[in-house]
């Protein structure tokens, strides 16, 4: 008897616990709530870096590891609680980054060369390796190539990274061609340079047929972004236009003419090259959309992914077909990023022939560099992570997890598009009319990137989004904003820190759209008198509140509390890189805090890191010039005050 009242006693703490949970996340709902997250076990002594992913048609996974295996996994889902099976198909290969599936042959891109690989026999594994295309190498570290992704005529493009300058390390260069390319290669091993511009072009895929691919911040390349990759267009990064006079090159821009425009910056003092830094408060900044007025050929990003914010090395591109397996974002466009080990998600559209849209956070919390992904025929999504050579968030070096949606509609903005006078946002549910016409519920601000030879650019060109006015549609689906400087080519933030669900009080899950607006549509502006342009403000009276007080005061500046100084550290991007406690990207305050700098020291790293001070960490940060003075005092004062 007392055993079965204690197992009841059990059964009843238990309901109590998964009910207490289900209030807590109807008060505070977390992305775990509807895209679980599930680690798929490897076998004992098996380590899966995983540099491609790839569902085939059977409902098995291949993975590539970055130490040249190619894994078959048999019930990669653990599907009726079984565990997966591993078996290995072909191995020998050097580093290879990605995976495609045609007519029964895999197909793998190694450092220099795709290959194919076939199992002539069922056995389950390669007996095949056949060299389709080799390209040059010249053994530099950071030459890492990308691909294949099948074309839709069962062609090939592969994309290659640059290496850096033996004196000049942070200076990407093409030493042997058709690095920093695209190549489009066919089954008989005939290629065609598709285009360049590249830097590190970590992710690729088709999106409607077309070809897109993410690049990440770097020497040219302000922040990560989604770039179109037509023929013949040139991106972002000019290492490659050094090739430009090879036979068959679609690309007619040479280095001459690019840099007879822009300013490469190569100084030498004292025998030695001088790495160029951003330059402060500079006057008169060269941007991407003024360059394309000098080459016409030039592809703006569609969509750039704000670095520190959403991602700092983006990787894969797919596109959810599952058909509603995957939720409710059927069509859009997910991207992974190998720092932050998150994904975020993308909606495109265009606007005079032009593609431009919109990004959101997605997922986060993946125990390494997200890398590569696939969707398989159940609506998992399918995640090869590692992190050597970039360094990134998460509890370990590498992993293969899936994501499952868990079927609850989640309160997001499903997508947001273009107005001639602002942008319409449509949710996933129905939004609380009242608050949602309340111009206090919407804060935003544009920027812009520079387009120079330095690592990264911070945010630039600043300015507040002055709102109008919205309007709400009957059904609470859609909220038109009206916005009075739109800019284009430049980066809209927009913050909905106030709208909230239909019959309650939850904010959308991720708050912030982030869009790229290459160009303002045509067409009808709304009239004044269908606006609301109410208040809640306007409204409020002054309350008087005790304030809190300040823990102590650092060189005669008052150091905040842990939860006064949240938004600043948030509104600043600090948090994407760094916690108070633990090693996220970059190092926890605590250890900042360590090292004894002063404020004013702490402001300077700020606006011009150093990343000899902390080698054991493979990202860079960028500098963060656009920090207000007054702000990143009060933020070092704080990591101060961990001491």
């Amino acid at each position: 008897m007392m055993k079965y009242n204690l197992n009841i006693s059990i059964i009843i703490f238990l309901m109590n616990v998964v009910s207490l949970q289900g209030v807590f996340a109807q008060n505070a709902p977390k992305e775990e709530d509807y895209y679980r997250i599930t680690t798929v076990p490897t076998p004992e002594g098996v380590l899966i870096e995983g540099g491609g992913v790839l569902c085939l048609p059977d409902g098995s996974l291949a993975v590539c590891t970055r130490r040249g295996d190619v894994w078959l996994v048999e019930n990669p889902a653990m599907s009726n609680g079984f565990s997966p099976t591993f078996i290995k198909f072909a191995s020998g290969l050097h580093e290879p980054l990605g995976l495609a599936h045609k007519e029964g042959a895999i197909y793998a891109a190694q450092r220099g060369e795709l290959t194919k690989l076939v199992d002539t026999n069922g056995d389950r594994r390669a007996d095949v390796y056949e060299t389709i295309y080799a390209w040059p190498l010249s053994t530099h570290y950071h030459e890492y190539s990308f691909g294949p992704v099948l074309a839709p005529d069962d062609s090939f493009f592969v994309t290659g990274n640059v290496a850096f300058g033996s004196e000049e390390w942070w200076r990407g260069e093409s030493r042997v061609p058709w690095r920093g390319w695209t190549m489009r290669i066919t089954e008989d091993g005939q290629m065609e340079p598709w285009a360049t511009g590249m830097r590190s072009p970590a992710g690729y895929g088709l999106i409607d047929g077309e070809l897109f691919y993410t690049d990440n911040q770097g020497d040219w390349v302000g922040s990560g972004g989604l770039w179109h990759l037509p023929k013949g267009a040139f991106t972002v990064h000019p290492a490659g236009l050094k090739w430009t006079n090879l036979e068959n090159t679609p690309v007619n821009i040479t280095e001459a003419q690019f840099y007879s425009k822009l300013d490469k910056r190569q100084i030498r003092e004292n025998g030695r090259y001088v790495k160029p830094e951003n330059i402060q408060d500079e006057e008169d900044p060269d941007f991407l959309y003024e360059a394309k007025t000098y080459f016409p050929e030039m592809e703006l990003p569609a969509v750039i992914l704000p670095h520190g914010i959403l991602g700092i090395s983006n990787s894969e591109i797919k596109v959810d077909h599952t058909s509603g397996k995957f939720g409710p974002f059927e069509g859009q466009v997910f991207i992974g990023d190998m720092g932050q080990s998150k994904i975020m998600r993308v909606v495109l559209e265009k606007v005079k022939g032009q593609y431009q849209g919109v990004a959101f956070d997605f997922r986060s919390g993946f125990q390494s560099g997200v890398l590569r992904m696939d969707f398989d025929h159940q609506g998992h999504l399918f995640v090869g992570e590692t992190n050597r050579g970039w360094g990134s968030a998460g509890t370990t070096n590498s992993g293969l997890e899936f994501v499952t949606w868990t079927g609850r509609m989640p309160f997001e903005m499903k997508t947001v598009k273009a107005m001639p006078d602002g942008f319409e946002i449509e949710f996933t549910k129905p939004v609380d009319k009242n608050s949602a016409e309340d111009l206090d519920a919407y804060r935003g601000k544009s920027y812009i990137y520079k387009y120079h030879p330095v690592y990264g650019s911070p945010q630039t060109n600043l300015e507040d989004l002055s709102i109008k006015g919205v309007k709400v549609s009957d059904d609470g689906l859609k909220v038109r904003i009206v916005i009075d400087n739109l800019r284009p080519y430049y980066v809209h933030e927009l913050t909905l820190q106030g709208v909230k669900i239909k019959g309650g009080d939850h904010l959308t899950l991720h708050p912030t759209f982030y869009y790229t607006l290459n160009s303002i549509p045509d067409g009808d502006k709304l009239p004044l008198s269908e606006l609301s342009t109410k208040r809640s403000s306007a409204k409020k009276k002054l309350v008087k509140k005790t304030p809190v007080k300040p823990k102590t005061k650092a060189n005669n500046i008052v150091v905040l509390t842990d939860e006064q100084i949240q938004p600043l550290l948030t509104n600043n991007t600090c948090v994407a890189c760094h916690s108070k406690d633990k090693r996220i990207v970059g190092p926890a305050f605590k250890e900042i805090a360590k090292r004894n700098y002063s404020n004013e020291k702490i402001v300077e790293l700020i606006y011009n890191p150093q990343p000899k001070n902390w080698p054991e960490y493979a990202t860079p940060m960028a500098p963060m010039p656009q920090v207000p003075k007054e702000q990143a005092l009060k933020i070092a004062a704080w990591i101060n005050s961990l001491n």
